[in-house]
């Protein structure tokens, strides 16, 4: 009976657990979406959601009046939000149209040969006629980190931009969730784009690049861009099972109704292995470019088109 002092009214202490549970993933999960379309800041977004949450499960186990009943809806209504979402995504996982349009979002730093062998095996398992690559620029986390001066790019080092903390950085503030050594935006979409050309699916393969767009709205904004230009065409979202693939798949599930291709790693290829100067794992295109790259040549070529390597930055020549 709600109003009692004890757990009993919220199911006993099992009930009360579960409940708390589930509010307190929900609302993480809201906190996080909300920073995802630029609305206060991911940590402060945590703290207030879960801050909340502690406020409210209190006051329900003391049975203080209409807080029980509150605290019940608002923890059933999160988990049937959270974790019935999750089972509709997994579903659509199971059970799929086979044609429209997939995308593939992620930070390809750099592009490699698993990259390049899930683009071909969705193309023909799921029949789609064309499959969007859109790599991460700079995430608005770093971007709003570089502003602050909490972070900086320190140096050039084989081609890449590395990030260093500053005395200004939160000491207890992940800022680098995927690593600190990144290729430039522009340096990578390059490296897709001719990777894509030597294989011979540029014709099936695009490359997308909506620096605007992604500024202010993220991978939001790139997947409701493609669904305009193609309306009423089923979206496949191919992602890794990694940190990196299982934030884009809840932006996925954010943007409505997509179809996930998930992806289990089974083998030692790694973009970041490849980063420490393992070779053998990328295209032949990216391989020539990645050496020309470390050598720190002032002209890159790529499929013979030439670029200037401009402090890491690739600028067509």
């Amino acid at each position: 009976m709600f109003g009692d002092s004890s757990v009993g009214a919220l199911g006993g202490i099992v009930g009360a657990a579960a409940l708390t549970t589930a509010a307190s993933q929900g609302a993480q999960y809201v906190a996080i979406m909300l920073f995802n379309r630029n609305i206060g800041d991911a940590n402060r977004n945590v703290l207030v959601a879960l801050s909340l949450n502690i406020v409210v499960t209190a006051a329900a186990v003391a049975g203080i009046q209409f807080v029980q009943p509150a605290f019940v809806v608002l923890g059933i209504g999160f988990a049937l939000f959270v974790f019935g979402g999750g089972i509709l995504s997994d579903l659509r996982g199971v059970f799929f149209p086979k044609r429209g349009i997939g995308i593939f979002l992620g930070t390809f730093n750099p592009f490699h040969l698993t990259h390049l062998s899930l683009v071909r095996d969705a193309l023909e398992r799921r029949n789609l006629e064309r499959i969007i690559i859109h790599p991460t620029l700079v995430p608005k986390g770093q971007r709003l980190a570089l502003e602050r001066g909490d972070i900086v790019v320190d140096r050039i080092e084989n081609g890449m931009q590395i990030y260093e903390r500053t005395d200004r950085a939160d000491p207890y503030v992940d800022y680098f969730p995927t690593g600190q050594k990144f290729f430039a935006p522009e340096t990578r979409r390059f490296l897709i784009e001719g990777a894509l050309d030597d294989a011979g699916l540029g014709d099936r393969v695009e490359v997308a690049f909506m620096p605007e767009i992604y500024d202010a709205k993220g991978f939001h904004g790139v997947i409701g861009e493609i669904k305009k230009k193609h309306p009423g065409k089923p979206i496949h979202g191919i992602h890794g099972s990694d940190l990196g693939g299982m934030i884009v798949r809840a932006i996925m599930d954010e943007c409505g109704w997509i179809y996930p291709i998930p992806i289990r790693r089974r083998d030692s290829i790694s973009a970041t292995a490849v980063r420490a100067g393992a070779t053998g794992m990328t295209p032949q295109t990216i391989s020539t470019a990645l050496s020309q790259l470390q050598s720190g040549s002032q002209q890159i070529v790529i499929n013979e088109r030439k670029f200037r390597n401009d402090n890491g930055i690739l600028v067509r020549a």
